[in-house]
């Protein structure tokens, strides 16, 4: 269940949460490389892990808080750092999706469920990232 949420507010339901919510830790929470300006209600961001890298979730009704600084440049150092060590940097509006390089972004618009965002290197430096069916893809 998702509980019922208001754009600039947060959760409606906050006290009588689910156990899900309540056992859930934004990564500002669990990681020091996040400062105080990462705290949610403050940078309108929240930070999750994902199966190969880092989401930033962005509140809908600041879709943009990702770009400010410092933020912006902390992305960047992520997006530096996870180029290296092959681990992808998402930031996520609504349902719509970018994954950000420390050159570039690639909108890759809404990503269903069953599809995959395969990224194409040039080295290490991610050159091109698109999304296939997963039933299409062969993993190496």
């Amino acid at each position: 269940m998702v509980p019922p949420l208001q754009a600039g507010t947060g959760c409606l339901i906050y006290e009588r949460r689910p156990a899900e919510c309540r056992s859930f830790n934004c990564l500002w929470l669990t990681d020091d490389r996040f400062g105080p300006h990462w705290k949610p209600n403050k940078s309108k961001l929240v930070l999750t892990a994902s199966q190969d890298g880092i989401e930033i979730r962005c509140d809908p009704s600041f879709p943009d808080a990702w770009r400010k600084q410092p933020l912006r440049s902390d992305i960047q150092k992520l997006a530096a750092s996870g180029e290296i060590h092959d681990v992808t940097v998402l930031v996520v509006v609504g349902e719509w999706m970018i994954l950000v390089t420390p050159e570039q972004e690639f909108q890759l618009g809404i990503v269903r469920t069953d599809q995959r965002i395969v990224r194409e290197f040039d080295g290490k430096r991610v050159v091109n990232a698109t999304l296939v069916n997963a039933n299409d893809w062969d993993e190496p």
